[in-house]
């Protein structure tokens, strides 16, 4: 009789043991989902949420090498963004490329997509002309070049085109948030899957015009 009491309870036990494993490797892997989830919004096309397009925390790859986080872009410290904004915006202003860097920059910031424009500071149908200079003057453009030359420059291999153009987006969007908000809720509205490359790129460049509002962060 005490033999069999004591087989129940090593069988308990092992059963016990077993689920506890079962969960673990569940959670594990839940938990692997979500990080690899959470890697491929973070570099892909970024799929957000329309209510939620501004993006937080360290940049993947280059925010610790500059020193920079999106945080760094925010209305509540101005000083603080115009000082994020200009540093990336003096790597523009110093750095050069060559032959074959400055024809994969030509194509990311003005061929793919229809190009990426500081819309909302100028006219502009791109940042650059098709020969790849500058053909808006605001801070914002400076930075959106000085980050499309860095990331071509020194990560090449580490971001597709696509990938760079999400990053660029990424902080279109942290300098103009109010109005692209609105536009990602007008996507919504009209069925459009809300990424980073449709969001900011001149893909769907006015689907918004008359209907959001905003102004911007950092001076133009």
């Amino acid at each position: 009789m005490e033999n069999e009491r004591h087989e129940k309870r090593k069988k308990k036990d092992e059963d016990f043991q077993f689920y506890v494993q079962v969960a673990a490797i569940i959670i594990l892997a839940g938990l692997l989902m979500y990080s690899w989830g959470f890697s491929e919004s973070s570099i892909g096309t970024g799929l957000v949420s329309a209510s939620s397009v501004v993006p937080v925390g360290v940049p993947s790859v280059y925010g610790e090498e500059l020193g920079i986080t999106y945080d760094d872009v925010s209305p509540s410290n101005p000083q603080k963004a115009d000082n994020t904004i200009r540093l990336l915006g003096n790597i523009d202003r110093i750095e050069t490329l060559d032959d074959a860097q400055m024809t994969r920059y030509i194509d990311i910031l003005y061929n793919m997509h229809n190009g990426m424009s500081c819309e909302y500071c100028c006219g502009a149908r791109s940042i650059i002309f098709e020969n790849g200079q500058p053909a808006c003057g605001c801070a914002h453009s400076y930075a959106m070049r000085g980050l499309t030359k860095y990331l071509i420059k020194y990560h090449d291999g580490e971001f597709t085109d696509e990938e760079i153009l999400v990053e660029v987006g990424k902080w279109k969007t942290l300098f103009f948030p109010g109005i692209l908000e609105g536009k990602a809720q007008v996507m919504k509205e009209q069925g459009i899957d809300v990424d980073y490359l449709s969001l900011t790129t001149n893909k769907y460049r006015g689907i918004e015009q008359g209907q959001t509002s905003g102004g911007m962060i950092g001076s133009c």
